[in-house]
């Protein structure tokens, strides 16, 4: 998979220097005092020093570049060394802001990345501890940093976003990606010794791979991703530190930020952790569902992550049907008032949810559901009230329906006979006349009840509404005899 992505990246090949005999000594100390220079790019004070400095070490770039050979032109036994050397120069860092400053530079540090992934891939070299640590120093210098908001003009009316911006892509990722593709291959591979990268590989470097899902750019949420749930795999001892960090981004993303970039990469990779959960589920698994995942559906942002969302719920169930009721309640708790476009991601979730319930759990949940798919049915917007039509015309749910008949037709009838005699679109006024002659086929006698029960109390309804108007006409008459004295 590594070679395939290394195959399509395009690569050029530079003119090395004729000497390739320069001691490392000096090899070192062009890269540290080119380093000192250039790494620290978020320091405006020193933005005079460093671009002329920069022009000092040009030759040296070039002398640097010349000294180191590739991996085929060296002995294996110089090939550790010249691993280490390579990764020091790629410690360099660039300010890609400018795409017109340090051209041939940043060309000649991507080639040598392109270099260190494919040394790491086909040498099946196992590391050192030194030369791991110098591993993750040289990945940690190139991705680890600070996120600047971009300024952006958003349109908002009424909390609903109108415009949305293309998301930022940041200029620096012909390197990153590579960095990123070195980690990866870093963590993947066979090779790599637990015991040893266990030591570099730690919560303190966790935490920071974490900050970084909150970048724009999807092409690298995607590489965290992947990066995030091998480290999960391979290294047991940090995988609840990795499920209580990812809570912790959750819990604030819920309850402070509602702002977060990578909630769908995060729940991807939960989706996944839950599949493997080990049965019966722990308490602690069930508390993360019940304070962390159902609240969730809290933030207006949740169409960005539905689809994870509603996958981590459904793996749950899987894994235990018994979660069904705290989990249909808990939809029913965040249900959307007046969001329509939620509210139809809240039924095609609770479609899901109800395929994996069983029918004991189901008659624990029927009259608050049923209560609320009633509400549904009657909504102005057709989508809402279409979307509530075939969640009951499923076939799972059907059969739910027709066994507990008793109980959730009297709920859902009064519903159905409104649609059928006003609801203003046709496919959902055709929906209900098809539900409403499934029930009739089905218990002729208990639909016959339930109509008679209806023009009843739409007769009550009638005689309320028009004794209340005869009521305020004689308070109106009142008030104007009294306003003539």
């Amino acid at each position: 998979m590594l070679k395939q992505i290394l195959n399509k990246i395009p690569r050029k090949h530079l003119k090395s220097g004729k000497d390739h005999n320069l001691p490392s000594s000096a090899v070192d100390e062009v890269i540290s005092a080119s380093h000192s220079v250039l790494s620290n790019r978020n320091n405006p004070k020193d933005e005079f020093f460093r671009d002329k400095k920069s022009k000092e070490y040009e030759n040296s770039f070039t002398v640097l570049y010349g000294s180191l050979p590739s991996f085929i032109e060296v002995h294996s036994s110089e090939k550790r060394n010249l691993f280490l050397r390579k990764l020091k120069f790629c410690c360099i860092l660039y300010d890609f802001n400018d795409p017109t400053k340090n051209l041939r530079e940043k060309e000649i540090k991507r080639n040598t990345l392109l270099e260190l992934v494919e040394y790491a891939t086909s040498a099946n070299v196992k590391l050192t501890e030194l030369e791991f640590q110098e591993v993750v120093s040289m990945v940690s210098m190139n991705i680890f940093r600070e996120f600047t908001p971009q300024p952006r003009e958003n349109k908002i009316l009424d909390g609903l976003e109108l415009e949305k911006d293309e998301p930022a892509m940041d200029p620096a990722w012909p390197h990153l990606q590579i960095v990123y593709e070195f980690l990866l291959s870093m963590v993947v591979l066979p090779e790599t010794d637990v015991k040893v990268a266990k030591g570099y590989i730690d919560k303190s470097f966790v935490l920071k791979l974490l900050d970084l899902f909150d970048s724009e750019d999807p092409r690298e949420r995607e590489y965290l991703k992947t990066i995030l749930h091998s480290i999960y795999a391979k290294f047991m001892v940090l995988r609840p530190f990795i499920r209580v960090a990812i809570n912790n981004i959750f819990c604030r993303f819920i309850f402070e930020t509602e702002k977060h970039n990578g909630v769908a990469e995060l729940l991807e990779i939960l989706g996944s952790i839950i599949n493997g959960f080990a049965l019966p589920l722990r308490d602690k698994h069930k508390l993360f569902l019940q304070r962390t995942l159902i609240p969730l559906h809290k933030p207006k942002s949740v169409a960005m992550y539905h689809q994870q969302l509603s996958y981590c719920m459904v793996q749950f169930l899987e894994k235990d049907c018994k979660l069904a009721d705290m989990v249909t309640r808990g939809l029913l708790k965040y249900w959307p008032v007046t969001n329509s476009s939620k509210e139809v991601l809240f039924l095609k979730e609770l479609e899901e949810v109800l395929k994996a319930t069983t029918p004991t759990e189901f008659k624990c949940i029927m009259v608050p559901l049923f209560h609320q798919i009633s509400c549904c049915l009657n909504s102005l917007h057709f989508q809402v009230a279409e979307r509530a039509l075939f969640l009951l015309n499923n076939d799972r749910i059907e059969n739910l329906i027709i066994e507990n008949r008793v109980v959730i037709l009297p709920i859902i009838f009064p519903a159905l006979e409104k649609n059928s005699r006003y609801h203003w679109h046709q496919a959902v006024h055709g929906l209900t006349l098809s539900i409403r002659k499934f029930f009739y086929d089905l218990d002729p006698d208990l639909v016959k009840l339930y109509l008679l029960k209806f023009r009843q109390d739409e007769s009550n309804k009638e005689e309320i509404k028009e004794k209340r108007e005869i009521t305020w006409k004689q308070i109106e008459k009142l008030a104007a005899e009294r306003a003539t004295k």
